[in-house]
């Protein structure tokens, strides 16, 4: 027996896009806000730990009052899971995922930030279109829509490096502690650090930025990898950077990897880092 074509309009996923957006910039995961408490409880330096008290307050405040938690809302970054026996009806799921994305940033009274041209006419949208939309093709008839808000603060220190199939996993470790070197207090630390691993030049840019959208509590399925996040994290947070760049222990909330089959002649690594506002948030239709 066939299995059945499930039809969802897009006025759902338009309704779904713009509930979470807007939800995404004024309240972060409950495991992301617990992280950040207990960085503030656990923090020795005097400084850090008021600049991380500071961070809680706000995070309450946006939270109370209604209005994003960082004036930077972000570009809209969608992933779509769409079951294979899916059929979005009334319009395309990219103008759907738009049309919530406008909605939202338009109602939810938030920072519209995209520009139509990026180097001749950098004139603003005006409702933060279009979103950047990854879709995945998956079993099943649901579709699932995770949100990811990006600002350029911390967008703007990303890295990729094409290493070759020499690299060791100190090289690995090198570039990504290079990386937050180099970033300094320009993404608002404390961050999360995504990365990715494999595949080729653009699949490993992609790995790193759905590495942000893991639940910051969480650890990798592959023993290997997990050891790894938990290295890395050790070495970024002996360097002393701190929270907005003024000292600490903590540098970094938590490292992400996500890897991926790849080509013999290489090992390309990208490193994706996100700010203290670790905002994604999901919904299954």
């Amino acid at each position: 027996m066939e299995d059945k074509i499930r039809r969802i309009s897009a006025e759902l996923v338009e309704e779904s896009v713009k509930d979470l957006l807007i939800d995404a910039n004024r309240r972060l995961p409950s495991d992301a806000v617990e992280c950040i408490h207990r960085a503030k409880c656990e923090e020795t330096n005097a400084l850090a730990q008021q600049v991380l008290t500071t961070l809680c307050d706000n995070l309450s405040a946006a939270e109370s009052i209604g209005v994003p938690i960082c004036q930077d809302t972000g570009m809209a970054v969608i992933f779509a899971e769409v079951g294979q026996n899916v059929h979005i009806e009334g319009a395309t799921l990219t103008e759907a995922v738009n049309r919530g994305c406008a909605r939202a940033y338009i109602d939810g009274a938030m920072r519209c930030s995209v520009v139509s041209d990026p180097l001749y006419d950098r004139k603003n949208t005006n409702d933060n279109t279009p979103a950047i939309l990854h879709i995945t093709a998956v079993a099943g008839d649901q579709l699932r829509i995770t949100v990811a808000p990006k600002g350029f603060g911390s967008e703007n220190m990303s890295q990729l490096r094409m290493m070759t199939p020499a690299a060791t996993e100190e090289d690995v470790v090198d570039f990504v502690l290079e990386s937050v070197k180099k970033a300094g207090s320009n993404p608002c630390p404390p961050i999360l650090v995504g990365v990715g691993i494999g595949g080729d030049f653009e699949q490993c840019a992609l790995l790193a930025k759905r590495a942000l959208t893991r639940d910051v509590s969480d650890t990798n399925e592959d023993p290997r990898y997990a050891a790894l996040e938990t290295k890395i994290l050790e070495r970024i947070n002996s360097l002393g950077i701190g929270p907005q760049g003024f000292g600490g222990d903590t540098t970094a909330f938590a490292v992400k990897i996500e890897h991926a089959p790849t080509h013999i002649a290489g090992l390309p690594v990208a490193v994706n880092i996100n700010c203290h506002v670790m905002r994604h948030a999901t919904k299954i239709i």
